[in-house]
C-alpha cells in the first residue's frame, strides 16, 4: 500500500496576496500603456508637417499670396512677414490641445 506524503502548500492568505499584487501589477501596466498611447495619438503632428512643408514650397514659389492662413483638420495655420522682406513667419496651433508648431522660413535674395 502506498503511504500519502503530506504535501506543502500555501495558505489561503498568501494565494490572496500574491493574486492582489499581480493585479496591482496588471492596472499600473495598463495606465501607463493607456497614457503613452494617448500622448501618442493627441501629439501626432506628422500630418500638419507635411502640410507645413507643402506650403513652404509654395512660398518659396511665390504661389500663395501672403499673409495667409488656413484651417487644416484641427490646426489654424498663419503664415506672415516679418519686418524683413525676405523672412517669412509659419505658425501652426492646435485648437484641441493647443500646442504650437513655428517655423522660420528665410528667402534667398534671388527669389
Amino acid at each position: 500500500m502506498v503511504i500519502l506524503r503530506k504535501v506543502k502548500s500555501a495558505t489561503l492568505i498568501e494565494t490572496l496576496i500574491a493574486t492582489v499584487l499581480i493585479v496591482i501589477v496588471f492596472l499600473l501596466s495598463a495606465m501607463i500603456i493607456n497614457s503613452i498611447f494617448f500622448n501618442t495619438f493627441h501629439q501626432k503632428k506628422d500630418i500638419v508637417v507635411n502640410r507645413l512643408d507643402e506650403l513652404e514650397y509654395n512660398c518659396i514659389n511665390k504661389s500663395i499670396i501672403l499673409p495667409y492662413q488656413e484651417e487644416y483638420e484641427n490646426w489654424t495655420i498663419q503664415i506672415d512677414k516679418k519686418k524683413n522682406v525676405k523672412e517669412l513667419k509659419i505658425i501652426a496651433i492646435n485648437k484641441t490641445t493647443g500646442k504650437e508648431i513655428e517655423r522660420d522660413l528665410y528667402l534667398l535674395a534671388n527669389e
